[in-house]
């Protein structure tokens, strides 16, 4: 029996995994492995990789993807033609007129923002699920699957983990985190701190315990930039075109699966924080903590006697 940690640099961020179990390295090293792989196929920032291939031909001709990136693909569309769903993979196209994150980051014109609106409805994919492939009716769509990848990944190495039978195994993709088993300390509870949206990267407001479980949490402190005076961040509503307004600094989901935890803190992003919390109470096996922009915490009624205050 043995465990071992592994921290690699992949697809932008920080990974990092840990197993207890037989074979601990290998599975590690076989992890890795798949991580790689979902890069060469996923990665929106290399022309040769499959989701490339889509951008630059799907207007003209359908094209055939491997089945991990179909099936990430149709559940995204799936949750982006909900006409209540803040998310949107279609919405490439005003990620790339933003630059958010990036040096060249800049408040496009209105005329701008317009143009590429036209541009950003998930309708105008077709999905064809005998031949596993994609295509446009109109030219100029793009797919992003930023807000949904990290969580998919999540599961699918967590799922490689759990056919090796572990004591304890953790995949953290950039924050997105899902664990198994016991704890490193030895409990069947993992605490899991929530980051405090107003103070730098590890300052955390609270503290969650959960089992088997992942959590996901989204805010406006994660990419920004200023402009005039105004703050500006990631999170984008597409019928706007602008950033998200409303109450909530950040939202964390706990779930089973990392990638439900993805698409619903993009779902619901756009709503306001009872609004959230409510739609949370419906879904089985799903809590949510909530922090407005005035500091506030509010959380789903499960979750009470497993956060603590930092």
């Amino acid at each position: 029996m043995t465990e071992a940690h592994q921290l690699i640099e992949l697809m932008g961020t920080k990974i990092r995994l840990y197993f207890k179990g037989e074979h601990a390295e290998q599975c590690l090293e076989q992890a890795c492995a798949m991580l790689r792989r979902y890069e060469q196929v996923f990665s929106a920032n290399s022309d040769a990789s499959q989701l490339a291939d889509v951008k630059i031909n799907a207007a003209n001709h359908p094209v055939v993807v491997d089945a991990d990136l179909y099936e990430l693909i149709k559940i995204g569309h799936q949750h982006s033609v909900d006409p209540k769903s803040f998310l949107n993979i279609a919405i490439g196209p005003l990620v790339k007129l933003w630059r958010v994150g990036f040096k060249e980051a800049r408040v496009p014109t209105q005329a701008e923002i317009d143009t590429v609106l036209e541009r950003l409805n998930p309708a105008d994919m077709i999905l064809n699920d005998e031949e596993r492939s994609i295509f446009f009716t109109k030219p100029g769509l793009e797919i992003d699957l930023g807000a949904i990848a990290k969580g998919y990944f999540s599961d699918k190495v967590m799922a490689f983990f759990k056919q090796k039978s572990p004591i304890s195994a953790m995949v953290d993709i950039g924050g997105n985190l899902l664990v198994y088993g016991e704890s490193p300390k030895q409990s069947l509870d993992w605490d899991v701190g929530i980051q405090n949206p107003f103070l730098p990267r590890g300052h955390c407001v609270a503290s969650v315990k959960i089992a088997n479980q992942s959590v996901v949490t989204s805010g406006i402190y994660e990419r920004t930039f200023e402009h005039n005076g105004q703050q500006y961040h990631h999170i984008f509503d597409s019928q706007t075109g602008y950033p998200v307004q409303n109450s909530v600094a950040s939202l964390t989901i706990i779930a089973d699966s990392s990638l439900d935890c993805d698409l619903y803190t993009t779902k619901l992003f756009g709503l306001e924080p009872r609004a959230i919390l409510h739609a949370v109470t419906q879904i089985d096996g799903m809590d949510a903590i909530v922090i407005t922009t005035d500091g506030q915490l509010a959380m789903t009624a499960d979750l009470r006697h497993k956060v603590v205050m930092a």
